[in-house]
C-alpha cells in the first residue's frame, strides 16, 4: 500500500491533567490528522484508568449509556455540588469518585483533615436505586483521607460507642468518633449489586505504612508535618474496627477508600486502565487499525506501568499495531513521541492553548504517514 492509501487510526489519549479532557484531546488530535489526511478512517475512544474522566470516556464510547444526575450531593467540604452516575445498557452502573469527592472541587482550599467523600457515597446510593447488575467504581483524584467512611456513613455503616450509642458522622468529628468508638455496625448497609462492587484505580498502594494512603498521598491533598501523624493514626483506628486486610494491594487508593470499600463491602479492586479498555471496546477497535495515537500530559516510564497510555500501547502491540504517544512533556524520547512543548515552543504556551497544540501534533503525525505509509 502506498504512503497516499487510506488508512485506519484510533486516537484514544488520557486526559491532560489540568489542562484539558481526554474528549477534547481525542477531537483535536483527529481534527489536526484530518486536516492533512481527510479521507483516513479515525476513530476516537478517549481512554481513563479509573480516575478522573472515567464517566465521560465511558459514556462516550458506550451507545444507549445513560448520565443520571444526582443533585446537590455533599461535596468534599460540605458544600452540595452536583453528583452524575452512569448506566449502561449491560445493566452495569459506573461512579467516578472525582465526580463529588475530587480534589480540584475545593478550588485551591484543601482541607486534609475534613474533607469527605460523602457524596460518593449518596452518588453510589442513587445508583444502587437503579438497581445495577454490578456496580463500578473508578477512584482517583481524591480529595480526601477518610478511609472511605464519608462513603460507607452515606450508606449506613454507623460507628458505635461501647454501650452501642452511635457516634457522630460529621466529617470534623471522624477522628473525635475514631478516638470512642467500639465497633462499626454496617447491618444497615445495601446489598451489593449481584455482579458484585470493583474498584478501578492504577494504584497498588496500601492503606498504611510509608507505602499508604496518608504518606504518599496526604501532603498532595495538604497534609504536612502536624496533618500526616493524624491521618495515618485515623486509617489505623479504622482498620482496628472494619478488619480485612490493610496491605491488600489498592487499599490505599483514593485516601483509603479502596480499604473501606473492600472490607465493609467486599469490593473487589481492579487495574482500572484494563477495565475502560474492555468497556470501551478498545481491542475490537484497534485490530483493524494501522496506527494508535495515544497520550497524557506528561510520559515517562511510569506510564508504561497500569496506566491508561500503558495499557492502550500494550493492546495495541498485542495486536501489531504501531503507537505514537503525544504528551504535554516527556522524559521518553524516541521518534513516536512528540511532545506539545516542543511544537509551542514551551511548557507554558503548550498549556495556554491545549486544544491548538494537540490539534498542531496530530497534523504532524499525520504529514509523517505521508511520508511513511501505512503500516498495516
Amino acid at each position: 500500500m502506498s504512503g497516499g492509501g487510506r488508512v485506519r487510526v484510533v486516537v484514544a489519549p488520557d486526559s491532560f491533567k489540568g489542562t484539558i479532557e481526554a474528549a477534547d484531546a481525542a477531537a483535536a488530535l483527529a481534527a489536526g490528522w484530518r486536516s492533512v489526511r481527510a479521507a483516513d478512517e479515525v476513530c476516537c475512544l478517549p481512554m481513563a484508568d479509573g480516575g478522573e474522566g472515567t464517566l465521560a470516556a465511558v459514556v462516550s464510547a458506550s451507545p444507549g449509556a445513560e448520565l443520571v444526575e444526582v443533585p446537590d450531593v455533599t461535596g468534599p467540604d460540605g458544600r452540595p455540588v452536583p453528583g452524575r452516575f452512569a448506566l449502561l445498557p449491560d445493566g452495569t452502573a459506573v461512579v467516578e469518585l472525582a465526580v463529588a469527592s475530587g480534589l480540584p472541587l475545593l478550588g485551591g482550599e484543601l482541607c486534609p483533615l475534613t474533607a469527605t467523600t460523602r457524596g460518593t457515597g449518596e452518588t453510589v446510593a442513587a445508583a444502587l436505586a437503579a438497581r445495577p447488575v454490578r456496580l463500578l467504581i473508578g477512584l482517583g483524584g481524591s480529595a480526601s483521607t477518610d478511609g472511605g467512611f464519608g462513603l460507607l456513613s452515606a450508606l449506613g455503616a454507623r460507628l458505635l460507642d461501647e454501650d452501642g450509642n452511635r457516634l457522630s458522622d460529621v466529617p470534623s468529628d471522624l477522628d473525635l468518633s475514631l478516638g470512642v468508638a467500639a465497633s462499626v455496625d454496617l447491618s444497615a448497609l445495601p446489598p451489593a449489586p449481584p455482579g458484585g462492587v470493583f474498584l478501578l484505580t492504577d494504584v497498588t498502594n496500601p492503606l498504611l505504612g510509608e507505602r499508604g494512603a496518608a504518606a504518599v498521598y496526604g501532603p498532595q491533598k495538604g497534609a504536612g508535618a502536624r496533618e500526616l501523624p493524624l491521618l495515618e493514626e485515623r486509617l489505623t483506628r479504622l482498620a482496628a474496627l472494619l478488619g480485612g486486610d490493610p496491605a491488600v494491594p489498592g487499599s490505599g487508593a483514593a485516601g483509603g477508600t479502596g480499604y473501606g470499600l473492600i472490607a465493609a463491602w467486599g469490593a473487589v479492586v481492579e487495574p482500572g486502565a484494563v477495565a475502560v479498555a474492555e468497556l470501551l471496546g478498545l481491542l475490537g477497535a484497534l485490530a483493524p487499525a494501522d496506527l494508535l495515537i495515544t497520550g497524557e500530559g506528561r510520559f515517562d516510564a511510569t506510564s508504561l506501568q497500569g496506566k491508561a497510555v500503558g495499557e492502550v500501547v500494550r493492546i495495541a502491540a498485542a495486536v501489531g499495531v504501531r503507537s505514537a504517544v503525544v504528551a504535554g512533556e516527556s522524559a521518553v524520547s524516541g521518534p513516536e513521541v512528540l511532545t506539545l512543548s516542543a511544537l509551542a515552543g514551551s511548557s507554558a504556551a503548550a498549556r495556554a492553548e491545549p486544544g491548538r497544540w494537540l490539534f498542531r501534533a496530530g497534523a504532524e503525525l499525520a504529514e509523517r504517514q505521508k511520508v511513511d505509509g501505512p503500516t498495516g
